[in-house]
């Protein structure tokens, strides 16, 4: 079956004007669009940590008469722009004090210091604003170097001598 325009100009047969039918109606809702916003948000917070390798001097010689030196590192890690101090305490050796830490084996002691520099002359300590190292966090970890001195010709026994810094990141 054939359908025609009364003036002829158009004829369509039945399935393409029942197609038309379909088409046309949809095609008309199809020209109104409605938009709506996601809010998206997150905070950053500050944080920090913090790791710390040993300090080994290896051997000491009583009769040497230059300081035995030794280094290590302080690996921190910081959100981006976050400041950050690092401090070390005295050490747990009877007597300590940060400008002069204390090394035992048994009742026996062999005093060190730890310093800022590899010049050996700002003493590490943990008074935020006086002896600590400071720095801004980048997002990536950052390597702080520690550097140890054994005071030459100690008078102290053979043995092996030891002590534990702590280290404390404020943030």
């Amino acid at each position: 079956m054939t359908i025609c325009s009364p003036f002829r100009a158009l004829c369509l047969s039945l399935p393409a004007a029942a197609l038309l039918t379909v088409v046309a109606p949809m095609q008309a809702r199809a020209t109104t669009t409605a938009t709506a916003s996601i809010a998206v948000s997150a905070s950053v917070l500050s944080s920090c940590g913090v790791t710390a390798l040993p300090l080994a001097f290896g051997t000491y010689s009583p009769t040497q008469s230059t300081n035995t030196t030794a280094q290590t590192s302080v690996v921190v890690t910081c959100t981006n722009g976050t400041p950050y101090n690092v401090g070390l305490n005295a050490g747990g050796g009877t007597g300590a004090s940060v400008t002069t830490r204390v090394m035992t084996s048994g009742s026996n002691t062999l005093t060190y210091s730890l310093y800022q520099d590899s010049g050996y002359s700002t003493v590490w300590g943990n008074t935020i604003g006086s002896n600590t190292v400071t720095g801004t966090g980048s997002g990536l970890s950052q390597t702080i170097t520690v550097y140890g001195s054994i005071t030459a010709l100690q008078s102290a026994p053979s043995g092996s001598y030891t002590d534990t810094i702590t280290v404390s990141m404020t943030y």
